[in-house]
């Protein structure tokens, strides 16, 4: 039945995008900053990406995923670095500069578009695709019905699940002071640099 690959597709989807990373720490960040629509804006962003890479593994394009898996370590770097320049942003960004963005389109395409950048040039994000759907036995799927809802169950569930955290984040916008949104910019800020830090050192590692 084609509707049970939906499914399959939407609780993949809401169960790797549900993991606490560094787009979660932006997606709760810039919900307090800007309100949940920037929030949400974000997280989109990522279910974007995790779509796609849920279309490379559900419709079996080894040929693509075998070259990102090939050149990880220049993806990795690229990623690491940006992630270290968002945190550097986060961390000296002030809250009256935040408000001020509030409601501008331009912003929202650029939290998207940073968190598609982020989820996309993670290796590591085709590779869970790759095993959960082979250990699920959804890998090249014959039916290009199911594998196309496959992956539109993908983007639904992480869509789903950023929506819910952004709405959840923004409910406590208003209930927090000025100084203490500024502590969470300096807090979210270090917490995605060493996420950066530990993508670089993880290179070197490799």
């Amino acid at each position: 039945m084609d509707f049970y690959f939906l499914l399959k597709g939407f609780a993949i989807g809401f169960a790797i995008a549900a993991p606490v990373g560094p787009i979660g720490i932006l997606c709760i960040r810039r919900s307090l900053a800007s309100g949940w629509l920037a929030g949400f804006a974000s997280g989109l962003g990522a279910a974007t990406a995790d779509g796609i890479y849920g279309c490379i593994a559900g419709f079996g394009l080894t040929i693509i995923s075998d070259f990102l898996v090939s050149q990880q370590l220049i993806i990795r770097l690229i990623g690491g670095l940006f992630l270290c320049y968002l945190g550097i942003k986060t961390f000296l960004s002030t809250v009256s500069q935040e408000a001020a963005k509030t409601g501008e389109v331009k912003s929202f395409m650029g939290n998207y578009l940073s968190t598609f950048f982020l989820t996309i040039t993670n290796p590591m994000t085709i590779l869970a695709f790759v095993v959960i759907f082979a250990g699920l036995g959804l890998g090249k799927i014959n039916n290009s019905l199911g594998a196309g809802l496959l992956v539109l169950g993908v983007f639904l569930g992480s869509a789903l699940w950023w929506l819910f955290l952004a709405f959840i984040a923004s409910r406590l916008r208003h209930k927090l002071s000025s100084s203490l949104l500024q502590w969470v910019n300096w807090i979210a800020g270090v917490i995605i640099i060493t996420f950066g830090l530990v993508a670089l050192v993880e290179i070197v590692k490799y």
